[in-house]
């Protein structure tokens, strides 16, 4: 098969996915619009984080960083001060941008890598976590409750759960296309080039340090805008639920779990894990922590037998079966 009708079955696939994804809220039951709902969403987060971890290599332990001040920044304005919350979103995601511009810095200025930069990230979320803390523990002990207005696409709150489908799904495809134009362009072969040997890259005239910015502001920017989102499904902010270690570990496992550095990996193990979790809450609800131990036992099979991911698995099985024919 040529390029060309490669390139005609690859959009008449995209073209019958997108269509069956835009009818299904309409012949599904709330609660699997909800369990799709949240598949798109940890599949755009855990997007978010390959762009930084999976492309540009640098692993991150501390995303619930970014995502929560992006929460935190959205809901304050919408209460504070009037602030629209699609507005909002967007100023999120300039605070997401801003504190990742200035850790990256910090970070990568002095040489911070591998797991010294996992670390990092580690610890600046739980730093914030803690300030949070203290600082809900004065002013909204019970958490931050965004007021409930009615139904309005203005006002980003709906009765009923199907737009909210909708704006995950858009969020989702927006950042597979900006994945997928990383992966095709120079840029992303830039990243590639650093993941595998930053002083390799350095010495071929690749700045480094210029590169790896920039991935992070892109990817703190994008998780700080799934915090806004988060705040408006939930309409309810708490430091536990956007800077806790679980988001992190959440955005970290999907790519790591379908494939980290590929364009849809991510939204394949943030799928996985996201249907698991939902199987073992139903089916194992008295058994508090079980599904913590499934993803324990899914991340030790992906490292020891496909290390490149579930996705790197079937391109490589398919692969060899082409080579085959």
């Amino acid at each position: 098969m040529d390029s060309k009708n490669r390139m005609i079955w690859k959009i008449l696939a995209i073209a019958v996915v997108g269509a069956i994804f835009l009818i299904l809220p309409h012949f599904i039951g709330g609660y699997f619009i909800y369990v799709i709902t949240m598949i798109f969403f940890y599949g755009y987060l855990g997007i978010a984080w390959n762009i930084l971890g999976g492309y540009a290599g640098q692993f991150s332990f501390g995303h619930a960083a970014f995502f929560g001040v992006g929460a935190y920044t959205s809901t304050l304005l919408q209460i504070h001060a009037g602030v629209n919350p699609w507005i909002g979103m967007f100023l999120a995601g300039l605070a997401g941008l801003a504190l990742g511009l200035l850790i990256g810095s910090l970070c990568f200025r002095y040489g911070l890598r591998g797991p010294y930069f996992a670390l990092a990230m580690l610890a600046l979320a739980e730093m914030l976590r803690l300030l949070a803390v203290e600082w809900m523990t004065l002013r909204y002990p019970l958490g931050i409750s965004i007021p409930l207005k009615g139904d309005s696409f203005l006002d980003f709150q709906f009765k009923s759960k199907i737009p909210y489908y909708y704006i995950c799904l858009f969020m989702m495809a927006a950042v597979i296309i900006l994945n997928y134009f990383i992966e095709r362009r120079k840029i992303g072969s830039y990243f590639k080039a650093i993941r595998e040997n930053e002083d390799a890259a350095e010495a071929l005239g690749i700045n480094s340090f210029r590169y790896k910015l920039l991935a992070m502001g892109i990817s703190s920017s994008l998780m700080a805008i799934g915090g806004t989102f988060y705040a408006q499904y939930y309409l309810i902010v708490e430091e536990e639920s956007v800077f806790g270690t679980g988001i992190s570990i959440a955005v970290l496992l999907g790519p790591i779990i379908g494939g980290a550095g590929t364009v849809l990996g991510p939204v394949l193990g943030g799928g996985i894990l996201e249907i698991l979790s939902e199987m073992t809450r139903n089916l194992l609800g008295a058994y508090s922590g079980v599904h913590l131990m499934i993803y324990g036992a899914i991340l030790i099979f992906v490292i020891i037998f496909l290390p490149h991911g579930i996705l790197g698995g079937l391109q490589t099985v398919f692969r060899k079966i082409t080579k085959g024919g």
